[in-house]
């Protein structure tokens, strides 16, 4: 066994960062995280528009997937985390589910078979526009000194604690916030597509390079094992789609509460 991992280790390469990392198409500045976000786009503004343009009374398929697509996040996440003021927010986390669940999905689509929010910057940047929609929201329900006195400092508490307290909560709110939002998609799409090539590329070289026996079996089992991964991945990937607008709506969710 260790004359078998010496081996592998010698002439396989595996995976890391580096397949995170990728040259401008043609030699430009414009790369292929940069691509599936456009197309990711493109394929969300078609579909709902394709599914609203010709809407009737009773709806045809595309009118039907449409409906059903945008009442998941209206009654699954922005009326369960909100209540009835959620019907205002549902554009905004419809916009940020598909988005999200689109460009997770190309990972696990051939050719592209890369998560974009596996960049650290798109999840980052959902994230900060999320905590800028639910911050504002409680600043215009109850005024900038009002919203950041009932932020920091809850009723019913020790005034001693608060020197602790408040800049907890004041850090939670504004940098914790957004960051685990961040984190959580980034991580994970991260970790998940990190595997994935690592049984592929894994189980190509046992399968070609490796030989043997041992080689074969081994390779179809890591070749196997990344097709099941590849469900379970696409699963992970619409799961974390709903989890970061699910946190995004109960954020907005709190900030419409007079004391949170």
């Amino acid at each position: 066994m260790n004359t078998w991992l010496l081996a592998a280790s010698e002439t396989f390469t595996p995976p890391g960062p580096r397949d995170f990392e990728f040259p401008g198409i043609g030699g430009s500045f414009f790369t292929k995280p940069m691509l599936i976000i456009v197309l990711g786009t493109l394929i969300i503004a078609v579909f709902f528009y394709l599914a609203a343009r010709s809407a009737q009374r009773v709806p045809g398929k595309m009118q039907f997937a449409g409906e059903s697509a945008y009442g998941f996040v209206r009654n699954s996440i922005a009326l369960d985390a909100i209540g009835k003021e959620g019907i205002k927010y549902v554009p905004y986390l419809a916009t940020l589910f598909f988005f999200i669940a689109v460009l997770n999905i190309f990972g696990i689509i051939p050719f592209f078979q890369f998560p974009a929010t596996s960049k650290i910057a798109i999840p980052l940047f959902l994230a900060v526009i999320s905590c800028v929609i639910f911050n504002a929201i409680g600043i215009k329900r109850m005024g900038f000194g009002g919203y950041f006195k009932a932020m920091m400092f809850p009723p019913g508490i020790p005034k001693l604690v608060y020197v602790i307290l408040a800049p907890i909560e004041f850090v939670s709110t504004i940098l914790i916030r957004p960051l685990t939002l961040c984190l959580r998609l980034t991580l994970n799409m991260f970790a998940g597509h990190l595997v994935l090539l690592l049984f592929v590329l894994g189980g190509e070289y046992l399968l070609r390079d490796y030989g043997g026996a041992v080689g074969i079996v081994s390779g179809a089992v890591a070749i196997f094992g990344s097709i099941v991964l590849t469900f379970f991945e696409a699963f992970v990937q619409l799961l974390q789609a709903y989890v970061f607008t699910l946190l995004s709506a109960l954020y907005i969710g709190g900030a419409l509460l007079e004391e949170h």
